[in-house]
């Protein structure tokens, strides 16, 4: 897999060529600020991040459930709750795992 230099690798999607980034990056307020757009519009990134004292932007909510309940499915595995391992290579391995798990669980469910 090629990364660019700044450590973000490729977007999966359509056959052909990789693209080298998202075409927009869905945020919550917590990421309103100005350096953050900055930084994402010099890398031609679209931030759709809402503002702080404003309304949620209409539908976000249902864009970022599934990140969300990403992150809660990988908590349910204790090592992944809380980092116990320094070395990155473990880690990464229990997180492979763990999606595969994950994944098997719910095609168990869809194909009996």
């Amino acid at each position: 897999m090629a990364v660019q230099a700044d450590g973000i690798p490729p977007v999966a999607g359509k056959p052909g060529r990789p693209r080298r980034r998202p075409d927009a990056l869905l945020g919550d307020k917590g990421y309103d600020s100005n350096p953050n757009r900055r930084e994402l519009r010099r890398r031609r990134i679209l931030p759709v991040i809402s503002r702080k004292g404003a309304p949620n932007i209409k539908d976000l909510g249902k864009l970022r459930y599934v990140v969300e309940q990403t992150f809660s499915l990988l908590h349910h595995f204790k090592r992944l709750a809380v980092r116990w391992k320094r070395r990155l290579d473990l880690h990464d391995a229990f997180v492979s795992l763990a999606c595969g798990l994950i994944c098997w669980r719910r095609l168990k469910k869809v194909h009996p």
